[in-house]
């Protein structure tokens, strides 16, 4: 099974999105891995975005993930970082399709509401990031209901 990087942003978690964002992995089949409240210290932000720090939106990225809490998670599944991609929506919440994530809940680009890993690799190097202590090992007693 395929694991990926979800964080919901600090505008996600001030508006109250947190249970609404978990529900609908939950309900693709996805199962939740690691969860945590975070309060970002800037040098660790500037960590997790280091691929994007010759951009000039770095510096506002930084502060802005800095400004509140963001809920990290660890979900797993079959092709789960295409599929989580899918359910969170264009970066650009005016190109997002209702019935996604940001299309649904989010205006500004700047405040798009949620970060997904972009690709199994990215993945990979964001769980380790967020999550060294690692993270939960189980399986629900619905996977057979959910997987082949």
């Amino acid at each position: 099974m395929e694991q990926t990087f979800i964080m919901i942003k600090p505008d996600g978690v001030q508006r109250g999105l947190v249970g609404e964002i978990i529900s609908r992995f939950e309900k693709k089949g996805f199962y939740l891995k690691g969860l945590k409240l975070v309060s970002v210290e800037q040098s660790f932000a500037e960590k997790h975005y280091a691929d994007l720090s010759s951009k000039p939106f770095f510096n506002g990225l930084v502060e802005y993930i800095i400004s509140g809490p963001v809920v990290a998670m660890v979900w797993e599944g079959k092709n789960v970082v295409t599929t989580g991609r899918k359910i969170i929506g264009a970066t650009n919440p005016s190109e997002s399709a209702p019935g996604t994530i940001r299309g649904d809940f989010a205006v500004e680009i700047g405040r798009n509401v949620i970060h997904g890993s972009d690709s199994v690799e990215s993945a990979r190097k964001e769980i380790a990031l967020w999550f060294p202590e690692g993270v939960a090992q189980w399986q629900s007693s619905a996977h057979p209901w959910i997987y082949e």
